[in-house]
């Protein structure tokens, strides 16, 4: 209970503090500036503007989105945005209220919130569907759509360009579709199982059929009990399911504990590899890309389930930089 004051104080001083905050001194450059919440969206954003708009994203590598609380840096930069952009459905739990204050003042949009409710996948929890929307490629092509659209509506002089930038972007987002439907397909059927950390991966195993299963739920405020490690341990071991993928944005702590109960039970489970799930890589890097985070973790996936890989050329593009 004392935890719990805590956060809703922390929370309600953050609120105020937006609310009340002094004016601000002028931006860094002339350009419109945008803050995204995610790097995921951020990428996205970054594609269709160009050097026209300054963009910034809140949370880098390694960050939980569902257990990330603004800073007082982060209220700052949100109230300089002369527009936002943020993932939806829930995924920033921690920032549902200080977003839905900035709606009042200022463009704010949920990308999530703009897909068809019958594209979403269901799940019982703060939300009513799975937030991870990037995991399916295809739906990260329409939520391009959305922050193009948007962006349009905000500045219509830029108009051409956004759209010329958008098509460019969908058509990269299209061929690694291609590449990961052909590579997922390589996976013999009785391995296609994704055992991982959380439950983030139910897109990505919706679209190009896998079967996911996450040791927490599809947010990681939830905790797996011993029941569930146990019930999980009994299948790797009845299915001799090969290897388990830790997440780099969370703990690794569940993944031992399946390793561990498995091998008590005479089955050897290895870590596959460590994927981005709720955040992308190093900026900088392939993996700090929506491209490069998917391409990695596909790659990553089929060779521990015995797949074939195979670069995928925007990866070689990249390094060739």
């Amino acid at each position: 209970m004392k935890k719990l004051f805590i956060s809703l104080f922390s929370l309600a001083a953050i609120l105020s503090a937006f609310l009340v905050w002094p004016p601000l001194e002028g931006k860094t450059d002339d350009r419109p500036y945008i803050v995204t919440t995610t790097a995921q969206v951020g990428d996205i954003v970054t594609n269709i503007v160009g050097p026209d708009i300054r963009v910034e994203y809140l949370m880098g590598s390694g960050v939980d989105p569902h257990l990330y609380r603004p800073t007082r840096s982060d209220v700052i930069k949100l109230k300089r945005a002369d527009m936002v952009f943020y993932n939806g459905l829930h995924l920033e739990g921690q920032m549902v209220e200080l977003l839905g204050k900035l709606a009042e003042e200022k463009p704010s949009i949920a990308i999530a919130s703009g897909l068809p409710e019958s594209a979403l996948l269901d799940f019982a929890g703060a939300s009513k569907h799975d937030p991870h929307i990037w995991m399916d490629i295809g739906k990260w092509i329409h939520a391009s759509n959305i922050v193009e659209g948007n962006l349009s509506k905000a500045y219509p002089d830029n108009t051409s360009r956004f759209k010329a930038r958008a098509v460019a972007y969908k058509n990269q987002l299209q061929n690694l579709e291609t590449h990961v439907m052909k590579t997922i397909g390589t996976i013999p059927l009785e391995n296609k199982i994704l055992v991982t950390a959380h439950d983030a991966f139910g897109y990505l195993g919706s679209a190009y059929n896998m079967e996911v299963i996450g040791i927490q739920g599809i947010s990681t405020e939830s905790e797996a009990g011993l029941k569930r490690i146990e019930e999980l341990v009994d299948m790797l071991v009845e299915r001799k399911i090969p290897s388990v993928f830790i997440e780099s944005s969370v703990t690794d702590r569940n993944i031992k504990a399946l390793i561990e109960g498995a091998a008590a039970r005479g089955h050897e489970v290895k870590i596959g590899g460590e994927l981005y799930s709720d955040a992308m890589g190093a900026p900088g890097s392939y993996e700090g890309t929506y491209i490069g985070m998917m391409d990695h973790n596909v790659n990553v996936i089929v060779s521990a389930l015995g797949g074939m890989t195979k670069p995928l050329s925007d990866k070689l593009a990249f390094n060739a930089q």
